[in-house]
């Protein structure tokens, strides 16, 4: 099967775009359920202190894995055909086939999505061990791109892992036909110390000027897993491109949709974006801009 991936490259991208389609929805589950399994956590772990029982939440087991899917108008459980990626959504019409209301199309358009990267990874790799990390990478960053977004967190239970697991593919460097993933294990720490400490000295700094916190613990934790895992060299375009362009959404929000300035704008999204396309286009990047500069 390796060999007829490796001389078919596009039966490798469709069947890695069909796979991601089946993890799509099942980040869609992390997305929602996370946060939620987060905050019941951190209520129970205060409410003998805080005497506030965390009635508003959901009772019993309450995980990734149970209790299933169910529509949230009417709660009723989904059925395996009706949790098809994109294809159930479609058929039902964007409906629940009970109640009838509508479902959100951000479910089918996570799931879309994720196949989308995963497919553009893996034909930027090819079949092998640095288009499967590279995968894996795209997977992590999804979740913690839509959670962020919406609580303005980055979960530790997917950051942190992530960053060991960046640390611990250095140690098979060099890695054959591997050209910007596993990166040697100097490159790796450094990026990770670096990464984490950049942004920790910039919030620590904007604290001082302005009594604020400009950004949270998560961000500083996500760029030193990119930096773990791109190595520290692809640090400044991942903090350039992030920057600018967080800067120029934050910019629009407030001038096209009146935002308030007050309202915090999460980076970590602009963060992933930016170390995804670092991952695949970093070295081209950077050549251009040194090109363009000097």
């Amino acid at each position: 099967m390796g060999e007829l991936f490796s001389t078919t490259p596009v039966l490798f991208v469709g069947v890695a775009f069909a796979f991601a389609l089946l993890v799509g929805s099942f980040l869609n589950v992390v997305i929602y359920r996370l946060p939620v399994m987060m905050e019941r956590e951190w209520r129970e772990h205060c409410e003998e202190l805080a005497k506030t029982p965390a009635a508003d939440l959901p009772q019993g087991r309450f995980d990734l894995i149970k209790p299933r899917s169910r529509c949230p108008s009417c709660g009723k459980e989904i059925t395996a055909w009706q949790n098809i990626p994109i294809l159930s959504y479609m058929m039902l019409g964007g409906q629940c086939a009970h109640c009838k209301k509508a479902i959100s199309s951000r479910y089918p358009l996570v799931e879309l999505a994720t196949a989308v990267l995963v497919a553009i990874v893996a034909w930027r790799f090819g079949f092998g061990w640095e288009a499967f990390m590279g995968i894996t990478l795209t997977v992590a960053l999804v979740p913690i791109t839509m959670i962020d977004f919406d609580h303005q967190l980055i979960p530790d239970s997917i950051v942190l892992p992530l960053l060991w697991v960046g640390l611990a593919m250095s140690l098979a460097h060099p890695l054959p036909g591997a050209e910007v993933l596993f990166v040697s294990p100097s490159d790796a720490i450094v990026g990770a110390m670096a990464g984490y400490l950049s942004l920790w000295t910039v919030y620590q700094l904007f604290r001082l000027i302005t009594g604020k916190e400009g950004m949270g613990y998560g961000d500083f934790k996500l760029l030193a897993a990119l930096g773990a895992w791109l190595g520290w060299q692809q640090l400044p375009i991942i903090i350039l491109m992030s920057a600018v362009v967080g800067a120029v959404v934050g910019i629009a929000m407030i001038v096209f949709r009146g935002r308030d300035r007050q309202v915090p704008i999460p980076f970590g999204p602009y963060l992933a974006a930016a170390g995804w396309i670092s991952m695949l286009f970093g070295e081209t990047i950077k050549n251009a801009y040194f090109d363009l500069m000097f």
